[in-house]
């Protein structure tokens, strides 16, 4: 029986079509670069670990509404993305970043104001600190940053879904409407372990990721 070549090819091409559909269909939009703001701490401070809430050494409890932030580290095609370092900082429920070039009201003694947490196996962090707030031009928001092995920081900023404070904020709205959907967690309640809001959020690092200064 002779083969027919032609018939060949288009099989080949339709298999290939198959895997290239099945490779897109796979990958996920990837999460929207950010810049890290002036509020990056200058230096870490001694307690830089993943509670946020409270100070080692001390019985003091931050202000504002304590949240299990978690979530994980993914790349396009959806791998988890383990021993990645992440960062996040943020002001204090009195709208105050621990910096000193930050003139605003006297901060929160007892929250850390930055932690960091590890990617575990799965690629997944996790965090206890507070609901954001807002301040003066700026809605919620908690500031992140992904640093890989061997590679430069990935910085972005999440947001409060559905805050109303989003529609006016400059930042925000830079972004294309469908990145938003991508920046945004729900604040949920949970009254578990100490912690009144669960939020979570995941990652997605593209290869050709943008990398704003920290």
């Amino acid at each position: 029986m002779k083969h027919d070549p032609s018939r060949r090819q288009v099989l080949a091409g339709f298999v290939g079509l198959i895997a290239a559909h099945s490779t897109l269909a796979k990958s996920l939009p990837p999460t929207p670069a950010q810049t890290a703001g002036p509020f990056y701490p200058l230096q870490p401070p001694l307690d830089d670990d993943n509670d946020l809430t409270q100070i080692k050494g001390t019985r003091g409890l931050a202000k504002g509404r304590i949240t299990d932030l978690s979530g994980r580290i993914l790349d396009a095609n959806g791998k988890p993305l383990s021993n990645a370092r992440i960062e996040i900082w943020q002001c204090d429920a009195n709208g105050r970043y621990h910096h000193p070039h930050d003139s605003g009201p006297a901060p929160d003694p007892n929250f850390q104001g930055f932690g960091h947490s590890i990617s575990d196996a799965m690629g997944r962090y996790r965090f206890r600190t507070i609901r954001p707030v807002p301040y003066p031009g700026r809605t919620p928001h908690i500031h992140m940053a992904v640093f890989l092995p061997g590679q430069g920081p990935f910085v972005t900023q999440l947001y409060v879904a559905d805050e109303p404070r989003n529609q006016s904020d400059f930042l925000f709205q830079r972004l294309r409407a469908e990145q938003r959907e991508r920046v945004v967690a729900d604040f949920l309640p949970l009254n578990r372990g100490g912690a009144e809001l669960a939020a979570q959020f995941d990652i997605v690092l593209a290869g050709d990721r943008v990398t704003p200064s920290l």
